[in-house]
């Protein structure tokens, strides 16, 4: 069984607002990093996804050690989710949990994988991976900015859809 490391971090501009996500993965001494983003959404909901993409991108089952410094993300999977989901998707106050959708598509996706659930305290400078996932995940959610942005710079009045350039669609 392969161990793999899965660093991941999210951050949205505005929260909500533009966002990014960033997964490092890292098996051996190979390593991948995957990115992306949403023109509107939560930080929330990009460090969900940030989990969801770096283990949608697993090759068979592994061993992953999961770093965030999100304790949401942490402690929502190690702790709440089995309760949660027995509960209808209902925290202890009984209010609905926010981002279901993540959650339920998040511990599918863990199905027959090993994990631990590993919190590092961000932004402190401790941690070289976790700030690298970090940039990069501010960065993603920069670009989806500039598309916002760009976006509403155009005037709907004189620009069709045919007009609007590849890189803005």
């Amino acid at each position: 069984m392969n161990e793999v490391q899965l660093i991941v971090d999210g951050s949205a501009i505005g929260n909500p607002g533009p966002g990014g996500w960033c997964c490092i993965l890292r098996c051996g001494e190979a390593e991948r990093v995957l990115t992306g983003g949403d023109t509107a959404t939560t930080n929330n909901r990009m460090e969900l996804t940030a989990a969801i993409q770096g283990l949608r991108a697993l090759r068979g089952v592994c061993k992953v050690q999961v770093v965030t410094d999100s304790q949401y993300l942490s402690k929502g999977m190690s702790e709440y989710i089995s309760r949660w989901k027995v509960e209808g998707w209902r925290g202890a106050n009984g209010k609905r949990v926010l981002n279901p959708d993540l959650w339920e598509e998040l511990l599918a996706l863990t199905t027959g994988h090993q994990i631990q659930w590993t919190w590092v305290r961000g932004h402190t400078g401790n941690n070289e991976d976790q700030e690298r996932a970090d940039r990069l995940a501010r960065a993603a959610g920069r670009q989806q900015q500039k598309r916002c942005m760009l976006r509403s710079n155009l005037n709907p009045s004189n620009v069709h859809d045919k007009e609007i350039p590849p890189s803005l669609t």
